[in-house]
């Protein structure tokens, strides 16, 4: 039985994240916490957790999953990228153009599956299935925000271009039951490649990068999956506490 895509769409809620991030990463803590504490669906805003936000269903767990389905991740430029990016770049060939940015975006979502396979299916020992079943978890995962400092545009010019910072990008994940199709928890955080140096931006680099926060949000699905597994295994005869995807 294959994974029937669920019918909420995983930017359903992008208005108040697009607003309220403005591109920027915020600290954990703001004066002004632009996230309400429950979600339209009904998802209650857990308190000190890894990522900037994390909503979680009342009483979910990750328990009963063992296995992960990974929908394809849909990828979003940062409003007003390509006006903001060209206007800088007075020369025509250094402009980036809608094929260029779509060529970036489906490599992106591309090397965002693959990733996310590689730490949780080779690292974590969690199948990546495309079938239902009790055990299977969903994640329809989302890019926004996507910013690129420097993008390989491949021009004729060999002058190398030096970037403190590769850019940014925000996650949107959502996590679903495969069987019942219900929305079980939202993850919303922005990151920016903190590279320790400057170095010149080209395909490699830029992929480096994205790799890095790529890998930051697998791995931390990936401990969480296995600290209900190791609950499990210590204590077979206890119910398994609720535990949150990414919370601390």
């Amino acid at each position: 039985m294959k994974i029937i895509t669920p019918v909420s769409h995983p930017l359903a809620w992008t208005a108040i994240v697009v607003a309220s991030l403005a591109i920027v990463p915020l600290p954990k803590a703001h004066a002004a916490d632009p996230f309400p504490p429950v979600s339209p669906e009904g998802l209650v805003l857990q308190k000190d957790t890894t990522l900037r936000a994390v909503y979680l269903k009342p009483g979910f767990t990750l328990a009963p999953y063992k296995k992960v389905a990974i929908l394809d991740c849909f990828v979003q430029f940062a409003p007003d990228f390509q006006r903001n990016y060209n206007e800088n770049e007075p020369d025509l060939e250094g402009q980036i153009t809608a094929s260029e940015m779509t060529k970036i975006t489906t490599e992106l979502a591309a090397e965002f599956k693959q990733v996310v396979t590689q730490e949780l299916q080779a690292n974590g020992g969690y199948p990546v299935v495309d079938s239902a079943a009790p055990d299977v978890l969903v994640l329809r995962p989302a890019i926004i925000n996507l910013v690129v400092t420097a993008p390989d545009l491949m021009t004729p010019d060999m002058s190398a271009t030096v970037v403190s910072s590769a850019g940014q990008m925000t996650l949107y994940l959502e996590l679903y039951d495969s069987m019942a199709n219900t929305l079980l928890a939202r993850v919303i955080d922005p990151e920016a490649d903190d590279s320790p140096m400057a170095q010149a931006a080209d395909s490699v680099t830029n992929k480096m990068a994205a790799d890095r926060i790529l890998r930051r949000w697998a791995d931390i699905l990936r401990k969480h999956l296995d600290a209900v597994r190791g609950q499990a295994a210590s204590s077979p005869a206890a119910p398994a506490p609720a535990a949150a995807p990414v919370a601390n």
